[in-house]
């Protein structure tokens, strides 16, 4: 049996919708890009959503246009996808690495108010895999030293702390719909805030610096490209009206490894805190114990058709960050520890029942002959 890592989840609506827009020969610049933003801000309860070609994107607009520059810092973690610090150094500062919290994978709190000093300008949580970081606990750090609280939540799309959705709460987010994701618009993010002054300058710095006159060729401040499609936008309106059955679809997937896992000796499945009150699953990503060799057990998976990836490897050894900052190995001991433990497993709304069970039959294979 093959059976691939992730999929995306495109009824006749979504192709439908695409085909209307194609039909209706305005591609860029049009309604659909609105329409899609005014569902975010409704879902949300947030004043400003701006819609752009890409989370990485996103990211780089919201550090901007809050004037992070050459000789601040930001204080993140270095357990993330790469563009949460790629985002950061796009505009001369630095990213500072907190190290992580052994069970959430979040940001760890004891660490981080020691890296503070006269250059942090900011703090850019993470809602690793969609497991809600603890804001509130952030909020009170960031009011504490006045500092700006920005939330990449790209994986966390529906999740909610204490009843209250990710990405709502920080002085700006982001989201994002790589076709892995909770809702895809095949490549595509958003920017959300409640500021006025961020959100208008988000909107120019897509469109090329355009002024907020809107004239065509009229520009007030270097921008970028940045926009996303009415193409995409339709894919992402269509998708959002599906987006409550993708996370309850998404849900009962991880219920099913939950329960076929958690009982497996050297296998740790995810945890879930109990300030989580809605977990919007972006991959299902279980921990082996140290004693086991995680290469040769994927690898094994990936002999029997199992597609498989480590998530994540730390930022803070990539070789470019090593080249920049003298980074090593243990300089954040849990990051490296977890990332060399982790294994993302086949997740994908319409996994089957007989698929999970071949993943998890394939994966007590590898550890009987490995472990």
């Amino acid at each position: 049996m093959e059976v691939q890592l992730a999929k995306p989840d495109i009824s006749q609506k979504e192709i439908d919708s695409v085909v209307e827009v194609m039909k209706s020969g305005i591609l860029s610049i049009g309604p659909k890009v609105r329409e899609f933003e005014k569902r975010f801000e409704d879902y949300l309860g947030i004043k400003h959503a701006i819609a752009v070609n890409s989370g990485t994107s996103g990211l780089h607009l919201l550090i901007k246009a809050n004037g992070i520059k050459v000789g601040d810092e930001v204080i993140t973690t270095p357990f993330s996808f790469i563009a949460t610090a790629n985002c950061i150094l796009f505009e001369g500062a630095k990213p500072v690495f907190t190290d992580i919290c052994p069970k959430t994978l979040n940001m760890d709190f004891e660490g981080i108010e020691k890296k503070i000093n006269g250059r942090t300008k900011a703090i850019l949580a993470v809602d690793v895999f969609g497991n809600p970081v603890d804001i509130e606990r952030l909020r009170a750090i960031a009011r504490k030293y006045d500092l700006l609280l920005l939330e990449d939540s790209c994986e966390a799309l529906g999740s909610e702390y204490n009843g209250i959705k990710c990405g709502s709460m920080a002085d700006g987010a982001v989201f994002g719909f790589y076709p892995n994701k909770q809702i895809t618009t095949g490549e595509g993010g958003i920017v959300v805030t409640n500021n006025d002054e961020i959100a208008e300058l988000c909107r120019s710095y897509r469109s090329q610096g355009r002024a907020i006159t809107g004239f065509w060729l009229e520009h007030e401040r270097l921008g970028y490209n940045y926009r996303l499609s009415e193409l995409n936008s339709a894919l992402g309106i269509a998708q959002m009206n599906r987006l409550d059955e993708f996370i309850d679809k998404r849900s009962s997937i991880a219920e099913k490894y939950n329960a076929r896992l958690s009982h497996i000796e050297g296998v740790t499945t995810p945890f879930i805190p109990l300030h989580v009150t809605r977990m919007s699953w972006f991959v299902y990503v279980i921990r082996l114990d140290s004693s086991i060799d995680r290469d040769k057990i994927m690898q094994h998976l990936l002999d029997n058709g199992v597609a498989c990836r480590p998530y994540f490897t730390p930022i803070h050894l990539q070789s470019y960050f090593r080249k920049l900052y003298g980074y090593k190995e243990g300089d954040f001991p849990v990051t490296e520890e977890v990332a060399a433990s982790t294994i993302a497993l086949p997740f994908f709304n319409n996994l089957q029942d007989e698929q999970i069970d071949y993943v998890v039959s394939v994966l007590k294979e590898g550890l009987v002959k490995y472990a």
